[in-house]
């Protein structure tokens, strides 16, 4: 494929990826209004954002391998057609049962679209800059989707109703499958060669669903509550069956070899990581400017725009810096970024301002967040072959949804623990809370510093001088 054409290519994949976060950011601003509008109770409410979280994260993971096994293109457009017609459903739900269906098989489509997005990214770019600032767009379009969409989604909840945010998801899923096939590259996949793990799929896909459940549920249920106890300990039970079939089966949907590899491994905790420890910021700043400060709903949206513009400017200067500081330099300039600007959150107050307290820490993590994505998604993809492009996609999603939700929960309830702990009065209890939990994730993040400085990216091949062959090479530690 020429230039041109893979630089277009990424740029309808960056879009599907504005879309996605768009989508998760929007459910939220516009969740009070469904409320109101189906006359739902908080607890189904809850269960409108959940059921698309658990959908999703379960989903990954096998949307990765059926990319590489179905072919990326088939399955990128089956998941913009899934969502797209899920969000239709969505918006014309009249009760809560067929809301909260609509939003899982949302969660259905989005996972194969991202998974299936990412793939082809990696199969269009082979690794060296290109690579880099074709994932550096990819981070930016991610924080742009989830700012843009604050304010959109009290734009549209605002004018246009909650139905509105749903029916953008048709007009959008629409847009981007009719150019896709003329733009993306296609392929038939190896399934027919390598046959499917039937077992392994229905395990590993159950248990991590059920994981997914346990983690948003206990946010109501409580992390000691029965339900919570039973339904992770199943997802451990399940979990564990699958890596017991996944040795046995001939074609493994995650095969133990690409599992043992070190810098594979080390980057998807550290993608997990970084998730835990920023991705509850944007929750908990809306909350604290909207609960606090007394900004309206779009006000606390525009608010992070600020923080976007310098994802984007960060973002396209991440091949350069990677190239002068190499990956592990500026993975760990990037968790310790994350790690300061969450600490310099935790000093907010209940008579603070906005451009006091919260405009310079979310400007430092605008500059950490390309930073800490681009480099976890390079490091989980180095010694990757083309195909298991899909996997690699499944694997650093499944790991980068799954820190965001444990993050949020983790954090949200510190917030939660905290304020009610409280005696202060209600706008300092609900700071001191905010403040806990951003501690919290400062810490993180400084954990984040400690494991980024043991990478040690794999070595490429070289060639060996007399017999032309392929041998093992050693990479200076960058």
């Amino acid at each position: 494929m020429r230039s041109a054409d893979r630089w277009r290519a990424l740029a309808l994949l960056a879009c599907t990826q504005f879309v996605l976060l768009l989508d998760t950011s929007i459910i939220n601003v516009a969740a009070p209004s469904i409320g109101d509008g189906l006359d739902i109770s908080p607890a189904e409410l809850s269960w409108v954002a959940n059921a698309y979280l658990v959908s999703f994260g379960g989903l990954l993971l096998l949307s990765g391998r059926a990319a590489d096994l179905l072919g990326r293109r088939r399955v990128f457009l089956a998941g913009l057609g899934v969502l797209s017609a899920a969000s239709l459903l969505g918006a014309l739900a009249d009760n809560a049962a067929l809301l909260i269906t609509s939003r899982a098989v949302q969660g259905v489509g989005a996972a194969m679209a991202a998974a299936a997005a990412f793939a082809l990214v990696l199969s269009l770019f082979p690794d060296g800059p290109e690579r880099h600032r074709a994932l550096g767009v990819f981070a930016a379009m991610a924080g742009a989707g989830g700012a843009v969409g604050t304010v959109l989604g009290g734009v549209l909840t605002s004018w246009l109703g909650w139905e509105s945010t749903f029916a953008l998801n048709v007009l959008a899923g629409v847009a981007l499958m009719v150019p896709a096939p003329r733009l993306l590259p296609g392929g038939a996949g190896a399934g027919r060669e390598q046959g499917f793990d039937v077992p392994g799929a229905i395990a590993g896909t159950a248990g991590l669903a059920l994981l997914a459940y346990a983690v948003v549920n206990a946010g109501e249920a409580g992390w000691r509550s029965t339900a919570t106890l039973a339904t992770g300990g199943a997802a451990v039970v399940l979990l564990v069956l699958f890596a017991l079939v996944e040795r046995r089966v001939a074609h493994p949907l995650v095969p133990p070899a690409v599992l043992r590899r070190p810098t594979l491994r080390l980057a998807n905790i550290l993608a997990a990581l970084w998730q835990m420890s920023l991705f509850p910021m944007f929750f908990l700043v809306s909350l604290y400017l909207q609960a606090v400060l007394g900004h309206e709903a779009v006000l606390g949206g525009l608010a992070l725009l600020p923080l976007c513009v310098v994802v984007i400017a960060v973002a396209s200067l991440a091949d350069r810096l990677i190239g002068r500081f190499g990956l592990r330099g500026v993975m760990t300039a990037g968790f310790a970024l994350v790690a300061a600007g969450m600490a310099g959150l935790s000093r907010i107050s209940a008579d603070g301002s906005f451009a006091a307290d919260v405009l310079p820490s979310t400007l430092v993590l605008g500059v950490a967040l390309p930073l800490v994505s681009i480099t976890t998604n390079v490091a989980a993809t180095l010694d990757t072959r083309q195909d298991e492009a899909g996997l690699a996609s499944g694997l650093v999603n499944t790991s980068l949804q799954f820190g965001s939700v444990i993050g949020l929960a983790v954090l949200s309830g510190v917030a939660a623990a905290r304020t009610n702990a409280s005696t202060a009065a209600h706008d300092t209890a609900l700071t001191d809370g905010f403040g806990a939990a951003f501690l919290v994730g400062a810490a993180l993040a400084v954990l984040g510093v400690l494991l980024s400085l043991r990478l040690r990216p794999p070595a490429p091949p070289r060639q060996d001088t007399e017999t032309g062959t392929a041998v093992a090479g050693e990479r200076a530690v960058p």
